[in-house]
């Protein structure tokens, strides 16, 4: 650690502002990402910092998804670098398993994140060449000594790695919050259908999220209804035993992209059967195609289609309005509600703190598609904003402490031999 920081300035601990010279980069969240970073860092024999917001590595898992998650792709292709899943993990690893592994990877590489460091702003000092990161302590606890204190850290590389879910998406919708009567919770909030018992649910969103709560208030025997305001393609699992991610992966190397997107259409419907009937149009460009060009992700089914085709989830198009017990629908339609339930997404926060506008763009996603995408200018680096996944996030990792492996290790070999050097220097003047 004291290789890593310096304080500068002011010894005085209780000064409510310190500034820390890192010899290395910091990497801004905890998450897959920014752990996959570090780990690939720590490999590479460079020093980093990592600075989290929460208390806690993986936020995001930990503290904010629902308790029957499990990832949606097969462990083999979820797997950070350089530490595979345990053997005996299911091929889709249930949250706590996840969990486990990312304490466990963090364990194994020797990363402790600076905890409850909020970043408030991120900026790029042209004269000194070096990045100024300013952070407030955001303790648990609101009485204790170091809660709101402010630190700023000066570095040569930054490592964005907040990742695409950061804040919730909350929508405007006339009457919700001012009307009605009843719970409304983001999705990050909901945790199990138990409570939901007998009740009347009314699930907004219709994507992996919406369809899972969804099926989980059937499972629990709520009464859930999902709006489905846009088309959608839902696709199964697994087609014949094989992760249909899989197989688009093993077709996407051999055939054109929209020939992919027709054999998995096909096979979609051969285990699914017509959606249209149920209220589920696809969209007009294939899943495949939707993915690369959008980022957007097709529904994986893991048994929400079979609760929507027994009636145990209702499927509802768009809101008109809220009142204090009811939803006013699109079509007229009025229910009677005991809860909402907004599986509406998530976004990007990097554009309320870094300053720069080179890599990233407004949306807090960087301008370049991948696999460009991980490196901007002046020592900026992104990571796990590829709209990719897991996988995605561990090719940024490795690229970037390569190329930072790569700068680091030629700046000691120099000091190196200047050292030497001036060794010589010195014997030969003695």
């Amino acid at each position: 650690m004291e290789n890593m920081f310096r304080l500068m300035g002011s010894e005085d601990f209780s000064d409510r502002q310190r500034c820390i010279w890192v010899n290395g980069p910091v990497i801004v969240g905890s998450g897959p990402s920014g752990l996959a970073t570090a780990a690939c860092l720590r490999e590479e024999g460079v020093p980093f910092v990592v600075l989290e917001r929460a208390e806690c590595i993986a936020s995001l898992w930990q503290k904010r998804t629902y308790d029957r998650l499990k990832l949606h792709l097969p462990k083999k292709v979820c797997q950070l670098p350089k530490m595979p899943f345990p053997e005996n993990y299911p091929d889709y690893p249930t949250k706590r398993q996840f969990i486990d592994y990312l304490e466990s990877y963090a364990t194994r590489f020797d990363i402790s994140p600076q905890f409850n460091e909020c970043v408030q702003s991120a900026r790029y000092e042209k004269t000194s060449g070096l990045w100024r990161i300013k952070t407030v302590k955001s303790s648990p606890s609101p009485s204790s000594a170091v809660s709101g204190s402010e630190m700023e850290y000066i570095c040569r590389w930054l490592v964005v790695a907040t990742g695409e879910n950061a804040e919730r998406v909350v929508p405007e919708i006339d009457g919700l919050t001012t009307e009605f009567d009843g719970e409304v919770i983001h999705s990050c909030e909901y945790k199990s259908g138990e409570k939901y018992r007998g009740k009347s649910v009314l699930v907004v969103g219709c994507g992996n999220s919406g369809m899972e709560v969804s099926l989980d208030l059937a499972n629990h025997s709520a009464n859930p209804s999902m709006v489905v305001r846009s088309s959608v393609h839902v696709l199964p699992r697994e087609i014949l035993g094989k992760s249909t991610f899989e197989i688009s992966m093993i077709l996407m190397k051999w055939l054109p992209l929209w020939l992919v997107d027709k054999i998995l259409l096909i096979l979609a419907w051969l285990v699914l059967g017509n959606l249209t009937k149920y209220g589920l149009k696809r969209p007009k460009m294939g899943p495949m195609e939707l993915k690369v060009l959008t980022g957007k992700t097709p529904v994986l089914d893991i048994g929400a289609m079979e609760k929507i085709k027994s009636s145990q989830v209702d499927i509802v198009p768009g809101i008109k309005r809220f009142s204090r017990s009811h939803v006013e629908l699109v079509d007229g339609q009025i229910l009677d509600l005991d809860a909402v339930v907004l599986a509406t997404g998530y976004r990007s926060n990097v554009p309320s703190w870094l300053q720069e506008n080179d890599l990233f763009s407004k949306n807090g996603f960087p301008k370049s598609p991948f696999p460009n995408a991980w490196k901007g200018k002046s020592g900026l680096y992104a990571a796990g904003f590829t709209r990719k996944g897991l996988a995605g996030a561990s090719a940024d990792a490795i690229s970037i402490a390569q190329d930072i492996g790569n700068v680091w290790r030629e700046e000691t070999k120099r000091r190196k031999m200047r050292t030497r050097v001036g060794h010589r220097r010195c014997i030969s003047v003695a």
